[in-house]
């Protein structure tokens, strides 16, 4: 059976899940959340007969689209285990299937959290203004406790980050990017050259769509499945990135501030500028859809531009 045959979940994959969460006989409709090429996700709204609810997801990945060594069902299950037993607003975890005898790909099982993200662009102003929410959140993500065993299923985002230097050349996608070459030379020169820092937990992909909100307040952080462990600055760069590219700089210098004085460090500014070109590299390989609107990439050239201006400084500084 071919991946698209396999969008929705089958009638005996839901029935043997619900059978495991103890749910026998409940009826249930099926419902899509966003997914994308790595998984398939739906909510299922269950009912059994004495009028007990639930809704869960049902998350399935598409192994095709795995990373060498990375099993994103794994990491995104012991990644929401660690989170929910810290208190992080995170799906609580229900059920694993590693080898997909019950989903029919390999898959997790989480309770579903009401709420919705930041819309953007059309809600960008907001986004902003929530500047000081994710940063605490982020923060407090990244005191997540870790252990040499937990690594196991996670990233190694000091490596993974900078996943374009693997090939040991300039991808094609950096090459047609007015700074991409120039980015690419910067990183691929000064990778790991950073001042030593405690690892810390990461999301590795920290941004809008990520985010779940009821009202004001953060309702869940969601999409675990890259979640790594690394230099803080990797998640702090990506979520500036983002708010520069929608126009909203001042919220990119809050976030900063607010991150720093709740996670309890400050950030040397010339890692954070290593980081934040490494996270430029993502806009790069599809510039048609980060970049809707001119002022987009507008904000995206001056991210690139600060960035560079901090490094090429600190480089300055210290060979004299």
């Amino acid at each position: 059976m071919s991946w698209s045959q396999r969008e929705m979940p089958s009638t005996a994959a839901i029935v043997a899940v619900l059978d495991a969460l103890g749910l026998s006989g409940a009826h249930f409709a099926v419902h899509d959340l966003p997914s994308t090429f790595s998984n398939f996700t739906h909510r299922v709204a269950a009912e059994s007969a004495d009028g007990q609810a639930r809704n869960i997801v049902i998350r399935r990945y598409n192994p095709a689209n795995y990373e060498a060594g990375h099993d994103k069902h794994l990491c995104e299950f012991h990644a929401l285990q660690m989170l929910h037993g810290q208190g992080v607003p995170v799906p609580p975890p229900l059920l694993l299937d590693a080898d997909g005898a019950i989903l029919g790909l390999p898959g997790i099982v989480t309770e579903y959290v009401p709420g919705a993200p930041i819309e953007l662009p059309a809600e960008s102003q907001r986004w902003g203004r929530m500047a000081a929410k994710a940063a605490r959140m982020l923060a407090r993500i990244h005191q997540t406790p870790f252990s040499e065993s937990d690594k196991r299923f996670l990233m190694d985002d000091d490596v993974e980050v900078a996943w374009f230097l693997k090939g040991g050349s300039v991808p094609d996608y950096m090459r047609a990017d007015p700074d991409g070459e120039v980015v690419w030379h910067l990183l691929n020169d000064r990778w790991g050259r950073w001042t030593p820092a405690e690892q810390r937990f990461a999301h590795t992909d920290y941004w809008a769509g990520n985010i779940l909100w009821r009202g004001d307040e953060i309702a869940s952080v969601l999409d675990w499945e890259e979640a790594g462990y690394g230099h803080p600055a990797a998640d702090v760069a990506y979520a500036r990135l983002g708010y520069c590219i929608e126009g909203e700089p001042e919220a990119a210098v809050e976030f900063l501030r607010v991150y720093e004085a709740t996670a309890g460090w400050r950030l040397n500014r010339a890692d954070l500028a290593l980081f934040e070109l490494a996270a430029s590299a993502r806009p790069m390989t599809d510039p048609e859809d980060w970049f809707a609107y001119p002022y987009m990439e507008a904000g995206f050239r001056r991210f690139i531009a600060g960035a560079k201006e901090v490094l090429l400084a600190a480089d300055y500084s210290t060979s004299r």
